[in-house]
């Protein structure tokens, strides 16, 4: 069988019926070798007697979410090529032949675009009209270059073995955000295609909770992207912590009728320490996806390794602990020249701070190699370990961007 028009449903009697008449069209009309699948997530209402008296197959996802169902329907589709769209009647199941041309030319996802293809009124919200869609998609192209206008459309078509490879496990509404991501990772062809949105046909409130889901997506989109995450955060808090430190090393740097002292180096070397310890949950972060093996191209690590071994890290933390250690004792020796008195605050503070910083980084870099080092055992040996069996919990802490 070529094609499976998957209507994922949950209380859908009012539009059920009609979606699968609109999808009869189109096969009868193209002379498609196609079945229709209705994966039902539990509807309490007539939605599956609907679905079987007009000529579906049905199949009942008992664990609830938009991910579960969606994800079930792939795994019994029958058809080589996986057409799905929400069954409230917001899509037009008439006109997804185009979904099927792309997907014969050998695409393996082909999202629909609404701000393409046209919004009636009143069959998307504002919020998230101008705000929602556009934003999350805006964060999701710009963390992993992905050419896709709306992420979150509810019609797009897929090929069934590409989906199977990608091992999707999500199970609320941001799995329509994990299926482009993982088919860009994981080189798949995706291309978009200019679709309508309708008013949907129901009379009672949409599944989809707009802050909740929203952040759904948003957290799921920086679990995947940790230069976003960590690299970039981290970088910028080093560097700043690093400048700001360095200008009052010397004494107070006053602007204007404002003075920087030691009080500003206390947060500008706690910047330096947060900093360096979110680049390091970078580096892990990308060494843990590697070994994995959800790291698909996998080119990152081959320059890690050539330029880090557990040695050298070693060696910067022990300089690092030498540095602090040597102005921790110059310090003392202050202290013990006023016979343990009373010393000037903010001339000891100059060398105070950045012998603690030295003494925190030191440790952080030598406790982080062995770290690293344990993450990095044999990975040399086992560059293309391909995603299958692994946990949810294991998928979740694998970032892999």
């Amino acid at each position: 069988m070529e094609i499976t028009i998957l209507m994922p449903c949950l209380n859908e009697e009012q539009t059920i019926a009609i979606c699968i008449k609109k999808a009869q069209f189109s096969i009868e009309r193209y002379q498609l070798n196609a079945e229709i699948l209705v994966s039902d997530n539990g509807s309490a209402d007539n939605s599956v007697s609907l679905a079987i008296d007009a000529g579906a197959r049905v199949i009942i996802v008992k664990e609830r979410g938009y991910g579960n169902v969606l994800r079930a329907g792939i795994e019994h589709a029958k058809g080589q090529y996986i057409i799905m769209a929400d069954s409230d009647d917001s899509y037009d199941f008439s006109e997804i032949f185009p979904f099927v041309l792309k997907l014969r030319e050998g695409y393996d996802l082909v999202m629909g675009n609404r701000f393409l293809g046209g919004i009636e009124p009143n069959s998307m919200p504002f919020l998230h009209r101008y705000l929602g869609n556009p934003v999350l998609s805006f964060v999701g192209r710009l963390f992993f270059k992905i050419p896709v206008g709306d992420f979150h459309c509810g019609i797009r078509g897929v090929n069934r073995q590409a989906m199977a490879s990608i091992n999707l496990f999500t199970t609320g509404m941001e799995f329509a955000s994990e299926m482009i991501i993982k088919c860009s990772l994981s080189g798949q062809k995706i291309t978009e295609i200019p679709v309508r949105l309708y008013p949907d046909g129901r009379s009672r409130p949409p599944h989809l909770r707009t802050w909740h889901d929203g952040w759904r997506h948003l957290r799921f989109l920086f679990l995947y992207c940790p230069t976003w995450l960590f690299l970039y955060p981290g970088s910028i808090l080093m560097v700043v912590g690093i400048m700001i430190t360095t200008l009052l090393l010397p004494g107070p740097v006053p602007l204007g009728h404002v003075t920087f002292d030691v009080h500003t180096m206390v947060y500008s070397a706690s910047a330096i320490v947060i900093g360096f310890q979110t680049l390091t949950f970078y580096f892990c972060s990308k060494l843990f996806a590697a070994k994995k093996g959800f790291d698909y191209k996998n080119r990152w690590v081959g320059e890690f390794n050539h330029y880090f071994t557990l040695e050298r890290g070693l060696i910067a933390g022990g300089i690092m602990l030498i540095l602090g250690l040597s102005l921790t004792l110059y310090a003392i020796h202050m202290w013990i020249g006023k016979s343990f008195g009373t010393l000037q605050p903010s001339k000891m503070l100059r060398l105070i701070i950045p012998a603690v910083t030295s003494l925190m980084l030191g440790t952080q870099i030598i406790f982080n190699s062995f770290f690293a080092s344990m993450l990095n055992l044999n990975l040399k040996y086992n560059k293309s370990i391909p995603v299958v069996n692994q946990t949810k919990e294991q998928i979740i802490l694998a970032t892999i961007v």
